[in-house]
């Protein structure tokens, strides 16, 4: 396992805009690429963490709040019409917090 670089807005900005590719093989690459997301997003405090913000363009993210879960070639299929303001960060874009309308 290992610590992967976090993209920063503004130093790599146009490969977070890129779309990620579905991920078609289930094997240790995949695994691997899971291990290095966890240990980088304990390494830098984080809630979330793409694998676009680290370089590697597939449909994958992880999540540490409600429980550490990962999502492969995720789909939106309903959104809630109740929505609550939070307060987020992003990695690739630190030390800056906003506000979002998020579904409940």
């Amino acid at each position: 396992m290992a610590t992967r670089k976090v993209i920063i807005v503004g130093e790599d900005e146009e490969f977070l805009r890129k779309i990620s590719k579905p991920v078609e093989k289930f094997d240790e690459s995949l695994h691997q690429l899971l291990d290095d997301m966890w240990d980088t997003i304990k390494k830098y405090n984080g809630a979330g963490l793409s694998a676009v913000q680290i370089g590697v363009l597939k449909r994958v993210f992880i999540t540490a709040t409600d429980g550490n879960k990962e999502y492969i070639n995720p789909v939106i299929k309903e959104v809630s019409k109740r929505k609550k303001k939070c307060t987020e960060g992003c990695l690739s874009v630190p030390k800056r917090d906003g506000k979002v309308m998020r579904p409940v």
